[in-house]
């Protein structure tokens, strides 16, 4: 009698650490489904493609950018690499977030100029934008997009 009650026992504890087991996992597979359902809505939310226009001398260079974050300096791990000597190793930030373009200064030695003021913190960007970094000068535009496959 006494051995069926241990092994009873033994069963019961058994049920509860498996139940136990299965509420587990399916938190972690609701968490998980969660997750990948925010990642999903993160993706479909597209960066509207930023235009720089860089002036040099009697040329004018542009390059286009549809990432959400732009490091711009001399540093090969920037996305936006300047050569010259006035711009810092990272230099400047623009980010997209809050469905807006913001620029910030990353403690560069020769300053982040916006419309010829000069940035400390971060500021929120406006198309036609003119910004300078050390001595290299340019204009930014944000293109349209395109909404439900219509032109505008």
């Amino acid at each position: 009698m006494e051995n069926l009650a241990g092994t009873m026992l033994l069963a019961l504890r058994f049920l509860m650490a498996l139940a136990l087991y299965g509420f587990l996992g399916w938190g972690l597979l609701v968490l998980w489904r969660d997750l990948k359902q925010q990642s999903e809505i993160l993706t479909k939310q597209r960066v509207p493609p930023l235009q720089v226009s860089l002036r040099e001398g009697a040329g004018s260079e542009r390059l286009r950018f549809t990432v959400p974050e732009i490091t711009i300096g001399r540093h090969p791990g920037c996305e936006w690499v300047l050569t010259h000597d006035t711009v810092s190793s990272r230099h400047a930030r623009m980010v997209y977030h809050h469905d807006q373009w913001w620029l910030e200064d990353l403690d560069s030695r020769n300053g982040t100029f916006l419309n010829e003021e000069g940035v400390s913190a971060p500021v929120v960007l406006a198309s036609g934008d003119a910004i300078r970094c050390g001595q290299v000068a340019f204009v930014i535009r944000f293109e349209e997009t395109k909404i439900g496959g219509r032109n505008g």
